[in-house]
């Protein structure tokens, strides 16, 4: 039996508890609640599949504003009902006023921002899109990027508008004043760590500022202690411990796609051995964690801040980020790790050429699945002097480090680099 899970819920009988999931699977993404299953996963059914697919459809008619869309399926040997409730696009959808959000396998209230967020997705609306709550803006940091990339003379109100930064009436949104010279929103958070996070040898926030001028602080910050020169011979080389490119396409991954109706900043981790990413919000809507790590796929969050980066020239085609972080390792043995949450996504670069202290063991596994490229744990044993106990103790290591990772499950379970 497959456990509960976000899409998943299972229920003995039919009572009202469960109109608070069609309300969370309506609002958040499409699942399914199946009757006559226990809670311990066993299957009972129901006592009268026909009559309780009535009484679904009249609760779910009566009590959810408004109504989704929904299917009923009867397995008539086991006399189960399945109920797949549709994402709307009429959103929020209510139970008793109230608008409800899975989180994990229980069904609780979305929360005010939450809430905002589902009202203006049911008119198709964004929150950078929304007018601003500062109207004296001012763009001299914008105009002087877009002299340097579009040549322009001057920034002008017809300007404004193409980059639909303001309305016709001139009136300014939240895209417009994250990327004005003063704003009120939050930023990047940047800290710089000794030996242990106890030891803080640098700190800025850089806050209600322009976007483009936080990024700029931003590389700023990093050339300081990534970046150093070195005579060879005759000439100067630029050395890089972590690789400006990479570096460059995570912050301004983190600006574009991170969710500014909270006030939570960026947070930029500098360590010895690496750099912690740390962006709010998780993966915009319509995008799986397995696209993201695939890159290619580009659903922006905040269009028409991405659209202004483009223009900038601060970010490439839409959708090539993550590959263009993985291209800058593609010599090194440490590789970048994705951290993606329901709130948040963390990119971790490490240093280049860090020296990993790995074992004649470790390193016979690794370099196995280097050579293979896909290979389960039977493969590996079977080419190891140890036993299995031993090579699942050492490929977790080695995931732990970010040198290998596991795909798949169960019985499919592969390691790949």
């Amino acid at each position: 039996m497959v456990k509960e899970t976000k899409n998943l819920e299972y229920k003995e009988k039919v009572t009202n508890t469960f109109l608070k999931t069609v309300s969370a699977y309506a609002n958040f993404g499409t699942g399914e609640i199946i009757f006559g299953i226990t809670d311990d996963g066993k299957k009972v059914g129901v006592k009268n599949p026909e009559a309780t697919c009535l009484d679904i459809e009249n609760m779910i008619n009566g009590n959810i504003s408004p109504v989704p869309n929904y299917s009923l399926h009867i397995d008539y040997k086991t006399n189960i009902v399945t109920l797949t409730v549709e994402e709307g696009d009429f959103k929020p959808y209510f139970y008793k006023s109230i608008a409800y959000k899975r989180n994990d396998t229980s069904t609780v209230q979305a929360d005010r921002v939450e809430l905002s967020r589902l009202i203006l997705d049911g008119q198709n609306l964004t929150y950078e899109g929304q007018p601003s709550k500062e109207q004296n803006l001012k763009f001299s940091i914008l105009e002087s990027k877009l002299k340097d990339a579009l040549h322009i003379n001057a920034i002008s109100d017809d300007i404004l508008k193409t980059l639909e930064l303001s309305n016709d009436k001139n009136c300014f949104n939240n895209a417009g004043a994250l990327l004005a010279d003063k704003n009120n929103f939050c930023g990047i958070d940047i800290a710089y760590f000794g030996e242990t996070i106890d030891i803080i040898r640098y700190r800025k926030t850089f806050a209600n500022i322009s976007i483009l001028e936080q990024y700029d602080e931003a590389i700023s910050v990093y050339r300081q202690y990534y970046q150093y020169e070195q005579i060879k011979g005759s000439l100067r080389e630029l050395v890089e411990s972590v690789p400006e490119k990479a570096y460059r396409e995570a912050i301004a991954n983190a600006i574009i796609h991170r969710t500014w109706d909270i006030d939570a900043h960026i947070n930029v981790a500098m360590f010895k051995d690496r750099i912690e990413i740390t962006s709010p919000g998780g993966l915009p809507k319509g995008v799986s964690k397995e696209d993201y790590l695939k890159g290619g796929l580009s659903v922006l969050r905040n269009r028409i801040i991405g659209n202004v980066f483009y223009r900038l020239h601060i970010v490439e085609r839409f959708g090539t980020g993550i590959k263009r972080i993985n291209e800058s390792y593609t010599q090194n043995i440490l590789k970048p790790k994705y951290d993606v949450l329901f709130d948040s996504i963390k990119i971790t670069l490490p240093v280049l050429n860090t020296n990993i202290d790995l074992s004649n063991d470790e390193k016979l596994v690794y370099e196995f699945i280097k050579n293979k490229k896909l290979v389960n744990s039977a493969q590996i044993t079977k080419n190891c002097d140890f036993g299995k106990s031993k090579v699942i103790k050492i490929l977790n290591k080695l995931i732990s480090l970010g040198l290998v990772k596991k795909e798949g499950s169960g019985r499919s379970v592969v390691y790949l680099i």
